[in-house]
This record gives C-alpha cells, structure tokens and sequence, in this order.
C-alpha cells in the first residue's frame, strides 16, 4: 500500500486530516510501516495540540484525590505520606500548604509529578 508523506501540521484541516489517519491506523502493530506512520503522526498531533490547545497543569489537591480514587486508596493510606489524620484533613481541604517533605513523597510514592504539587492549590470558592 503507498502512503502519503507525512508533513508538519500548520491548520486546522492538517490537524484534521492527521486525526482521521490516526483512527485509520489506530490497530496498527508497533514496529510495521503503518505502526511507525502512527506513531510519527501521534507526536506531530501531540506538538499541534500542545502549542494551539494549551492545558493548565491540575490542581495539587484534585492531582492527589484523583490518584487516591485511581489507586482505590483511603485517608488512611495517606498517613505515611502525609502525616496524621488531621493534618491529612488540613491538606486535602485547603488549609495547610504541602511540605517539601509531603511533595517527596507523594510523588515517590504515589507517582504524582512534582511539578503538579508545587503549584499553588486553587483556593475553595467561598
């Protein structure tokens, strides 16, 4: 079968263009010529979306409740990372800051980035 060449993505229609190649190709093996074309594409609509559709990093706090609902964890387990049931309560609702110590550890242990959970937490609308 003869491809395309495959080109940068400058529009809209280019973008277009490159999703519905991607969905033609989605079952594609990894290590085939239409395998490598999507992955190619894959990276090329990745820098696309990345400069014309921008994503603000999660909230520290929503990043953290997500995992611990993602991994079917508890507060509880939380207390090795965090510390005591109360100042887990204090973090999670906003009203004590993350540690250096905390952001260690929580992303050691629970594989959440750094660079997430140093942000500033969004404050609780009132």
């Amino acid at each position: 079968m003869a491809t395309t060449e495959i080109n940068p993505i400058r529009t809209k229609r280019d973008y277009d263009a490159a999703l519905n190649e991607v969905e033609r190709l989605w079952d594609a093996k990894s290590g085939t010529p239409e395998g490598d074309r999507l992955d190619v594409l894959a990276t090329l609509i990745d820098a696309y979306e990345n400069e014309h559709y921008p994503m603000d990093p999660p909230d520290p706090i929503e990043a953290i409740k997500f995992r611990i609902e993602q991994q079917g964890l508890t507060r509880r387990d939380l207390e090795e990372i965090i510390g005591t049931r109360t100042r887990i309560a204090e973090v999670l609702n906003r009203k004590r800051g993350l540690s250096i110590t905390m952001i260690r550890r929580l992303h050691e242990r629970l594989g959440i980035s750094a660079d997430v959970l140093i942000r500033p937490s969004r404050r609780k609308a009132a």
